[in-house]
């Protein structure tokens, strides 16, 4: 096989993949909309149930049921706190029922449950509470990029990874790629993005437990051991394909598990 000709698969195969994990990442996580469906009086009614919104406003939970005979209610208390539920009927407009949820300051968390009934029958949307995490919003100007230099440090983790399974000769400058994308996206970019969502640039070890930014310090100091042991002897490509296997792993684990959140059984 030609070389050209394994460089081209090798990064098809590179595309294929980072884009099928940044896929599973678009579509996992606890602030991604809980779908699904019930059945009510023989007719069957989707839903789509939001657990994050941007905090100013309330958020606005919408359920499509055309059929006006149908009708909503809904009760929330706030997450880690000692308030009572409290239940209001949702509001129809048109063909929507509505429950609003009153907004929290950034990393607050709401739970909330929604039954909809029709001739005496009523049927719960989610078996759990669902929980919402208000954040602050994030200016595209600094949101894009973050996204754009991680998709890229996944990228080319992942090449490097490749390349250095089947001992190529470019692991080294694809492990100064995967470092520096990482560095700017995850350790530049990602504490602005927190700092603008949670007020505050850091949430991670020592200073709390948020799994996303733990997840990129364990990223970035696995690079940055693999890229100083390529610097002293190209050979030691293993630390790069290990590296590029545990960042692997750690975008497995869904994105904002374990993120902030406001404790409101403390001091309120």
């Amino acid at each position: 096989m030609s070389t050209k000709t394994r460089s081209f698969l090798l990064w098809t195969l590179t595309v294929l993949f980072t884009l099928g994990i940044s896929y599973y990442q678009r579509r996992t996580g606890p602030t991604k909309p809980l779908r699904g469906k019930v059945e009510l009086a023989g007719e069957t009614i989707r839903y789509r149930l939001i657990r994050t919104q941007n905090t100013g406003s309330a958020a606005a939970v919408e359920i499509n049921a055309p059929d006006t005979g149908v009708k909503g209610i809904y009760q929330y208390r706030r997450f880690k706190s000692y308030d009572s539920w409290l239940e209001l009927p949702m509001q129809r407009e048109g063909d929507k029922l509505i429950a609003a949820i009153p907004s929290q300051a950034p990393a607050g968390k709401v739970m909330y449950q929604v039954w909809l009934e029709k001739n005496g029958q009523r049927v719960q949307l989610a078996e759990e509470p669902v929980v919402i995490r208000f954040k602050g919003a994030v200016p595209l100007r600094w949101l894009i990029p973050h996204i754009l230099f991680m998709f890229l440090a996944m990228l080319i983790s992942t090449r490097t990874g490749l390349e250095a399974l089947v001992k190529g000769n470019n692991t080294l400058m694809y492990a100064w790629f995967t470092t520096i994308f990482l560095f700017i996206g995850g350790i530049i970019l990602g504490p602005v993005i927190q700092k603008f969502a949670f007020d505050a640039y850091w949430t991670g070890w020592p200073a709390g437990k948020d799994l996303t930014d733990n997840k990129t310090a364990v990223a970035m100091i696995l690079w940055v051991i693999a890229l100083v042991r390529l610097i002293r002897n190209k050979e030691n490509r293993g630390w790069a394909l290990a590296a590029a296997i545990v960042v692997l792993l750690i975008y497995l684990i869904p994105h904002s598990m374990l993120g902030s959140e406001l404790d409101y059984t403390v001091g309120g």
